[in-house]
């Protein structure tokens, strides 16, 4: 089953709407910040930089970027129209972010107009990502920085022993939601055959587990497509959903995933 976000301008208003929720769950989390801010840290922002964010969704990245110190202005783009509405109807008051639709492999972008370009949790979702990378490149001026954030989703685990029944979730929300879950692995490699140079590579650990949120979308979302591909009924898949919530309640639940950062520059 392809990745819904790769096709996601096809995909039903429903599946766009769980897909924003998931977005914004995510973004909230104080985890997830804290990745986020780790390795924002780590870029050299000029004055008045000019920041690209490439698969905005519903923009909350896009915003922590704009109210980022020395960024004068941010743009937002992704191929989705429902969530471009949602991130303009959230975030519209903004005065230095606005939002763009448009095609990372394709972007409404001119060439060398960018300071910095960020790939939160997008890279993994995307066919051909080197095409990306590639327009990353393009537009990105001398000694510009890249940013990508995404998930070792190989890493992935909502469960506790071998033969958890939560376990089909997790590989039927890889299979349905990550086009490449070796992705990060090899993006140091397709990172540098874009023309980058790799200034720093580095893991960060998240788990859940006292207070479950986005890995319980993760659950959701993989029973989901459980169900939409006639797999399991929807019984059961409601059944999967109050497990990760009878575990949650309990004091019981574990999730897991290792994100990775990379950060590198176009050449002068």
């Amino acid at each position: 089953m392809p990745d819904v976000y790769a096709t996601i301008q096809q995909q039903s208003r429903e599946i766009v709407e769980t897909i924003a929720r998931a977005m914004e769950v995510r973004a909230a989390s104080p985890q997830q910040r804290a990745m986020l801010e780790q390795y924002l840290s780590n870029i050299a922002f000029p004055d008045n930089a000019r920041v690209l964010e490439i698969g905005c969704g519903t923009g909350p990245i896009s915003e922590v970027l704009a109210r980022w110190p020395r960024v004068a202005e941010v743009v937002g783009v992704d191929p989705s129209p429902v969530l471009l509405d949602r991130a303009r109807e959230q975030r519209g008051a903004i005065p230095n972010l606005s939002f763009r639709e448009g095609d990372g492999r394709s972007l409404p972008i001119g060439d060398a107009e960018i300071d910095v370009v960020v790939m939160h949790t997008t890279l993994c979702h995307v066919p051909e990502s080197e095409r990306v990378l590639s327009e990353a490149f393009r537009v990105l001026r001398s000694n510009g920085w890249l940013a990508v954030f995404d998930g070792d989703y190989e890493t992935i685990t909502v469960t506790k022993h071998a033969h958890d029944p939560l376990g089909p979730c997790v590989e039927s929300f890889k299979e349905s939601f990550i086009n490449d879950i070796w992705l990060m692995r090899k993006l140091p490699s397709l990172a540098a055959s874009a023309g980058f140079r790799v200034a720093r590579f580095d893991s960060h650990g998240y788990i859940e587990a006292a207070e479950p949120s986005y890995l319980l979308t993760v659950i959701d979302r993989g029973a989901d497509a459980l169900v939409a591909s006639g797999v399991i009924g929807q019984e059961l898949g409601a059944a999967l959903k109050a497990e990760a919530r009878r575990r949650a309640a309990k004091g019981e639940f574990y999730g897991h995933i290792g994100y990775v950062s990379l950060l590198a520059r176009k050449s002068a």
